[in-house]
Formats: C-alpha cells, sequence, structure tokens
C-alpha cells in the first residue's frame, strides 16, 4: 500500500530537546521531518487559506536551478494566481487530500498520488472544494527554453497510473516512476517517484551534475551524502548541490520512496546573464 508522508506541523512539547539531524553543509542539506514546524511556514501572494513549507530555493554557490514547498491549503483555499512568474514551470504532487487545477479554463481533479506539470507562460487556478485540507509538493523552475524546440505539454496523471521502470539487474528491488518522458528534450527537469523495496540500493557512488530534492514519502534508508552515511526517514527532505557524491540502501520492512528532481537536457551555463 502506497502511503505519502508530510509535516506534521504544530510544535513539539517543550520538554522535547531541541537536537536534531538537521544539517546543511557546502554540498548538502538534511531537513527532517520534526523541523517541519507550524512557526516556519510562509504565507504567498495571492494565495488564501493557505499555507507553505518552503524546503529549497536557489542559492548562489549551492543549488540553483529550482525551489520545491509543500503546501496546505485549508476548506475553501487556494489561488487565482498561483504563480507570479510568467518563467516558471511547475510541478504538483499530492500527497494528501484532493485539490483542483484549472489550466486553460478546464479543470482537473487531483487526489493523493496524483500529478501535475504545469508549462510556463500558463494561465492556470488552484483550489480546494473539497470538505478537508489538501497538501501537496510544488517544485518550481525557470523553464530553459531551446530555440527550435518546442514547450512541453501540461501532464496530469497519478502514481498508480504510471509504469514504473526497472532497474536493469535490480528488477524486484529498484524501480523508477517518471512522470516526464525524459527522451522529450523539451522537458529540463525531470521529477519521479525512486522506490527501493527491502534490500534494495545503489550500487555505486553518483556523482554527476544533476542538482536533487528528495523527500521521503515512505519507509527509511540509509543516504551517503559526500563522505557522510546518514539515515533518513519518512517525512526527511535533502537538497543536493551539483556533484554531491551520493548513494543509499533501503532499511525497514517496508519501500522506501522518495520523490526525486533533477535538472535534465540542457547545456551547461558557460556566462552569467
Amino acid at each position: 500500500m502506497q502511503r505519502y508522508f508530510y509535516p506534521p506541523g504544530d510544535l513539539q512539547k517543550q520538554k522535547t530537546f531541541t537536537t536534531s539531524r538537521a544539517i546543511f553543509t557546502e554540498s548538502y542539506m538534511v531537513m527532517p521531518a520534526s523541523v517541519m514546524r507550524d512557526i516556519v511556514t510562509s504565507s504567498l501572494p495571492f494565495w488564501q487559506k493557505s499555507r507553505f513549507w518552503i524546503l529549497a530555493r536557489p542559492l548562489s554557490g549551492f543549488a540553483e536551478t529550482f525551489s520545491q514547498y509543500i503546501a496546505e491549503i485549508e476548506t475553501g483555499g487556494g489561488s487565482k494566481k498561483p504563480e507570479v512568474d510568467r518563467r516558471a514551470e511547475s510541478a504538483i504532487f499530492i500527497v494528501d487530500g484532493r485539490i483542483e487545477i484549472v489550466l486553460q479554463g478546464k479543470t482537473h481533479v487531483l487526489e493523493e498520488g496524483g500529478f501535475a506539470y504545469i508549462p510556463p507562460n500558463a494561465d492556470w487556478q488552484v483550489k480546494n472544494s473539497s470538505s478537508s485540507l489538501a497538501r501537496f509538493h510544488w517544485i518550481r523552475k525557470a523553464y530553459e527554453k531551446v530555440e527550435g524546440l518546442g514547450t512541453p505539454q501540461a501532464i496530469f496523471t497519478t502514481d498508480e497510473a504510471t509504469v514504473p521502470a526497472l532497474m536493469p539487474g535490480y528488477e524486484s528491488v529498484w524501480m523508477t516512476t517518471r512522470f516526464m518522458d525524459m527522451a522529450d528534450l523539451r522537458h529540463d527537469m525531470n521529477v519521479a517517484i525512486v522506490t527501493f523495496m527491502p534490500g534494495g540500493r545503489i550500487p555505486f557512488t553518483e556523482t554527476h551534475v544533476m542538482e536533487h530534492g528528495l523527500y521521503v514519502l515512505q519507509g527509511q534508508g540509509v543516504y551517503r551524502l559526500n563522505n557522510t552515511w546518514i539515515e533518513v526517514a519518512e517525512g526527511d527532505f535533502m537538497w543536493l548541490r551539483a556533484f554531491c557524491p551520493q548513494a543509499c540502501y533501503a532499511g525497514g520492512s517496508e519501500p522506501f520512496r522518495y520523490l526525486l528532481y533533477k535538472d535534465i537536457n540542457r547545456h551547461a551555463h558557460l556566462w552569467k546573464s
């Protein structure tokens, strides 16, 4: 059974220790679920009855290509102008409840496990017409247009409806649910759910140019970040800059699943504009 963790909010009890697994280094950051509390949420322009945990934003000298939020919308909340930057493309993944996305006048209903890709320069709205809270991840990136390539089309699908890609030689323990076609060069980012069954692992230390945001949706595992092995569990967020060495293996008795962002399909920038 698939589960999708979301921040508990609230505040910890007064006698709780202030120490945690939170860490920020020159090459990675770990934001454990325990620090995602009410007092660190943000409000955003043109959103009603909504709040956001901002997990990542571009930082000079660190990860520079994306921002990632967890949104929580009350009944009747949402936005008629969710995005203020016309260059921005968005990926949305629902972890709890139900929302409606109105894109170019057409309404799309997304429930738990639902995914949407919104291209740049799109006119869209978000609303929660249900009787309970809705929670979702919102990944934003300034789209890198390439002359001769068109803009990607919108995507609406679900975790359940997307056939996972099985990793050769690890078919029974390692799979990736890719919501976008990475071979379509119009796309400059990929958002996917990576699943490791108990005993599954990345069998080498990945060291590559892609930046990552990784939010653990279910289970627990041990992740190598640069030179350190760190235990992570559902609700933890990891933010990796380019070339940070990484590997992992699943722990516990259930699947270890995380939502993954990475930048793809573009030349390296040779100068700052």
